[in-house]
């Protein structure tokens, strides 16, 4: 027999889900914002279109040295010599000087401050040999680690037509910096840098202003107009926002920070179960126990749009009574969340114990039992 049982469902699971994703209008072309806590989808616009990302795709050069330097590939202190294809690239510029040896340290600074494409290929020339050769890894690790909508034909977001990545893609290696490299990830607030007695400020907009943000990098070319790639964070929520397209600097820094204040007023996090809680009990057929707790094997959160916390529903769903013996951790019911505007989420229930089958004489005098009184066990 099939059981759905209602729960209070308000009484943190990483589900990739998107709300209500065109709430609002923006002159972006293209648009994405995240809730990294949940994994929630908070706004779309054309996120998943390849799209000529200028200087944001130096956020996956950013991750390919913090790679090496998490797995000890690289340390800080190591150093690249300064090629002449290096020292004339135009563009943002580290100030580097040709044939001197710059430490890694410095140039994820002149990359993630300044902006540095002469940074960039020293970063890239060091590591694998070559831009070109470097860019061939930028693709190829772009696409193990999810990024399915990103070609990279240099490292520093120099316009080419085949150099694409997607709002989505830009947002994702940046969820991963974020998570994968803290240690690292703290150079992206710094506001300032200087080297070769040249001061340079970070362009990030948003870090000059109370938002909470604290990362991550800017990007312009006349092709791609004027993009932000932006993580901010307040009272516990971290969201990740990419905005690409626009017009002119002042119209980026004012968009994404509008978006960034509607994310945040509109939609709330609320904590429903924590890793291992018990949310019901299910019968047991035949077992040396009556019943078994159902429990979630990790934290289950969910991000909704305030206005919808009071509709929301959560219910049980199994077929029982479930038949001894279980095993602890089998799974034998889900958790049915719904609320309007918001997907139906399922969620596992696993057995909170090990319950044995009862012996031969105790089977029989169960099913006696249930004959006579209708119970279950």
């Amino acid at each position: 027999m099939k059981s759905n049982r209602l729960i209070p469902a308000l009484t943190a699971a990483f589900f990739i889900i998107a709300i209500d994703a065109h709430a609002i209008e923006t002159p972006a072309k293209n648009a994405y914002i995240v809730d990294m806590n949940t994994g929630t989808v908070l706004f779309d616009k054309n996120s998943e279109i390849p799209i000529p990302p200028a200087s944001m795709s130096k956020l996956m050069t950013v991750y390919m040295v913090f790679e090496r330097l998490k797995d000890g590939r690289l340390s800080m202190d190591d150093k690249f010599l300064v090629s002449e294809k290096a020292w004339r690239k135009g563009g943002s510029k580290m100030f580097v000087k040709v044939n001197s040896r710059v430490r890694v340290e410095d140039l994820l600074r002149g990359i993630i401050i300044q902006s540095g494409n002469d940074a960039c290929i020293v970063v890239a020339e060091g590591i694998s040999g070559s831009e070109s050769k470097f860019a061939e890894q930028m693709t190829q690790r772009a696409k193990e680690i999810g990024l399915t909508d990103s070609t990279f034909k240099n490292a520093t977001g120099w316009p080419d037509p085949e150099h694409r990545m997607s709002a989505r893609d830009i947002a994702l290696v940046s969820q991963r910096i974020i998570e994968e490299f803290p240690k690292y990830y703290k150079i992206f607030k710094e506001k300032l840098f200087t080297y070769n007695k040249i001061r340079q400020g970070n362009r990030n907009p948003l870090l000059y202003r109370e938002t909470g943000a604290d990362g991550l990098k800017t990007g312009h070319t006349e092709e791609s107009g004027y993009g932000l790639a932006a993580s901010l964070k307040r009272d516990g929520r971290r969201i990740v926002l990419v905005v690409n397209g626009l017009p002119d600097i002042r119209v980026r820094s004012s968009e994404s920070l509008r978006l960034a204040e509607w994310a945040f007023r509109k939609f709330e996090t609320y904590a429903l179960f924590k890793k291992g809680a018990a949310v019901e009990q299910a019968d047991v057929w035949l077992g040396k126990e009556a019943a078994v707790s159902l429990v979630v094997d990790r934290d289950v959160e969910i991000t909704l749009q305030r206005s919808a916390r009071r509709k929301l529903m959560a219910k049980i769903v199994y077929t029982g009574p479930i038949s001894a013996p279980i095993a602890k951790g089998d799974k034998i019911a889900k958790l049915v969340i719904s609320a309007p505007n918001f997907p139906t989420l399922e969620i596992p229930l696993r057995a909170g114990a090990a319950i044995d089958r009862l012996g031969m004489f105790g089977r029989v005098g169960s099913a006696i039992k249930h004959l006579i009184w209708g119970s279950p066990g």
